[in-house]
């Protein structure tokens, strides 16, 4: 699993969080969209929000591939990725649950309240757009999690390992300030992150 990118859609320092998810020698692309995009050929494109601010560019750059962006169940070899939902804003909105030669990754980008389903997995890619308090979307119809309450929660949970990705301005000037992550890590763009065997 590599992060090909880890900001919000609109980030002034990252590319748009986006993993490249590969096993058995096929690839599958989660999110992304931008700079942050698969260079090479991926079995397919699916996405955790089909109205995300990025689907356009992300449904072009598909289209090069000959893919089209879907939120779907897939099977590759001994991979499977599932679609499970999160709750986030007004409309469906959904994470992903990789399972793979017995370890399983949450890919969680985008979610007001921490999706239960990621409990005790190896990986966890979560939402960091919000620091100390979570982001409210106009109209109380969801958001974006803190940081914070997230790492508390992943960690009382059983998250092995703990990713932010989707990080969000006012995680930038966390991570300026030198604050201190209570469980987890920041993602990394390029680094490549492996389930345990």
């Amino acid at each position: 699993m590599t992060l090909l990118g880890v900001g919000a859609a609109a980030s002034p320092r990252f590319r748009p969080a986006g993993l490249l998810v590969e096993a058995g020698g096929r690839a599958v692309m989660l999110d992304g969209g931008g700079d942050a995009s698969p260079s090479g050929p991926v079995a397919a494109w699916l996405v955790c929000d089909p109205r995300c601010e990025l689907i356009a560019d992300i449904r072009r750059r598909a289209g090069a591939l000959g893919l089209r962006p879907a939120v779907e169940a897939l099977r590759l070899g001994a991979l499977t990725v599932t679609p499970l939902p999160v709750a986030h804003t007004s409309h469906p909105a959904y994470g992903y649950l990789l399972e793979y030669g017995g370890g399983t990754a949450a890919w969680a980008p985008e979610f007001w309240e921490f999706p239960g389903w990621a409990a005790g997995v190896d990986v966890m890619f979560a939402d960091a757009a919000g620091w100390r308090r979570p982001i409210r979307f106009a109209g109380g119809v969801g958001g974006h999690a803190a940081v914070l309450d997230t790492a508390a929660r992943a960690r009382a949970l059983g998250v092995g390992r703990l990713v932010f990705a989707h990080v969000g301005r006012p995680s930038i000037r966390a991570i300026d300030a030198g604050e201190p992550l209570p469980f987890g890590e920041w993602g990394v763009e390029g680094r490549a992150y492996r389930l345990p065997r």
